[in-house]
């Protein structure tokens, strides 16, 4: 579900290499690079009508995307392709040409593919209508707020940003889009699975009572582990190495808490109906050495609400443990619980078991997304889904810390992880792992 930036193909010099990544944008695609992509002959008659979409972060979550954006509505075209990286761009259009029920509508050309820290607004800029957000998170708050400046649809994966400042960001774009009349679907899938939406609407019509209690758990592997940093080729600078080990950098990713667990702190936001936890204490670390990555592998959080219900929240990344992905009710009329992808059940006066359609959410997510835009009643999905970010990084930050934070902290944080004026060649040397009751809440 990650945009993958994790190539290490063969590299040229140092030198060439940094040359390389300074001017690798249209140009070097329409190169040499170019001629291992596959640009389709134009078979679909566009009209008027016809919605261009552009992707920005081809990585496997990138490519699903636009996959799925082409896929909800007949007349969409992709146009514009951009990703840190040519060869994710490369990857991205190759896959999407290989399915024969998409290739005559990805109208990606050398002039119209951008590589580069610079390809979003590349994109932004080439014509499209609709932009599909799947960099890294840490860019998330950036890209947002200028494809709501050029009045472009959006989806935008989660989270939404990576630190406080990001997500304060992301809610100034996110009262201009709806003021400009902008759809802006978040990339929180669960919320557009027909069982979840059926339980939590039971939740909220109080089938189970006032909700005292949710454990939700979020146990699983590691995603991306960081390779050795003896590995780092010759001349890459600090940038460029950890782009390409997105994930296990917490400007970049966020944690895994705010990366990945955020789909469960979001079904907790969602099981209290959009109350904010008042505070939260976290326990966290790194139990399996990561080379020279400062994410940790797990993290608990506990949430406290101002009506006395509480929230935990379970986050591991370690392989050869145990698995779960789950999601725990406890109300005063009953409970409820979701276990991975099996139906929600509730144990209550009125038991119920989720027995209607099955659909694919991701799907669900564009059809919607596109189903609003032709109407002219756009959704607009972004205060609840920067509270869900801001939750997890309230978590991670207690974790971090080892401080009990409240959400108006969290809220007014200055601890800014994304530099500004980013470039491939600054000096950025790796920040060292978080040391609770060390490391201080800035």
């Amino acid at each position: 579900m990650n945009p993958d930036l994790n190539s290490h193909s063969p590299l040229r010099s140092s030198s060439s290499r940094r040359e390389f990544l300074k001017t690798s944008t249209t140009a070097t695609l329409g190169g040499v690079l170019a001629a291992n992509l596959v640009f389709p002959q134009r078979g679909f008659a566009a009209n008027a009508d016809t919605l261009k979409i552009g992707l920005i972060g081809c990585g496997g979550r990138g490519t699903g995307a636009a996959s799925q954006a082409l896929k909800a509505d007949p007349n969409t075209v992709l146009t514009a392709v951009g990703d840190a990286f040519p060869e994710a761009c490369q990857r991205a259009v190759r896959a999407l040409t290989n399915d024969a029920t998409l290739k005559e509508r990805v109208q990606v050309t050398p002039e119209t593919t951008f590589s580069g820290l610079n390809a979003y607004q590349k994109v932004i800029e080439s014509g499209v209508d609709v932009v599909l957000l799947a960099a890294p998170p840490g860019f998330r708050p950036e890209h947002l707020k200028a494809s709501v400046a050029a009045n472009k649809h959006i989806f935008c994966e989660k989270p939404m940003a990576t630190d406080a400042p990001g997500v304060r960001s992301v809610l100034e774009s996110v009262a201009s889009a709806k003021a400009k009349k902008l759809a802006l679907v978040a990339g929180f899938c669960w919320r557009y699975d027909f069982a979840r939406r059926e339980f939590f609407k039971r939740v909220h019509d109080g089938q189970m009572g006032e909700i005292r209690a949710v454990y939700a758990t979020y146990l699983t592997g590691p995603v991306k582990p960081m390779p050795p940093a003896n590995t780092r080729p010759a001349g890459m600078t600090d940038v460029e190495w950890q782009l390409r080990n997105w994930y296990n950098f917490t400007w970049l990713s966020g944690d895994g808490l705010v990366e990945q667990a955020c789909h469960s702190v979001d079904k907790i936001a969602w099981a209290m109906n959009g109350a904010l936890p008042v505070k939260a204490v976290g326990n966290g670390g790194r139990q399996i050495p990561n080379n020279e990555g400062n994410i940790y592998d797990h993290i608990d959080v506990f949430y406290e609400y101002e009506n006395g219900a509480r929230a935990f929240m379970a986050q591991r990344q370690i392989s050869g443990c145990h698995s779960d992905n789950s999601d725990y009710l406890m109300g005063g009329l009953g409970t409820g619980t979701i276990r991975g992808w099996d139906a929600p059940i509730i144990r209550a006066k009125e038991a119920w078991k989720y027995r209607g359609d099955k659909n694919d959410m991701y799907q669900t997510e564009h059809d919607e997304l596109f189903a609003s835009i032709r109407r002219g009643e756009p959704i607009n999905d972004g205060v609840w889904m920067a509270h869900s970010t801001l939750m997890a990084i309230m978590g991670r930050t207690a974790a971090y810390t080892g401080q009990e934070i409240t959400w108006e902290q969290i809220m007014n944080s200055q601890e800014k992880l994304v530099p500004d004026n980013l470039i491939w060649d600054m000096s950025f040397p790796i920040t060292p792992l978080p040391m609770p009751g060390r490391t201080k809440f800035v």
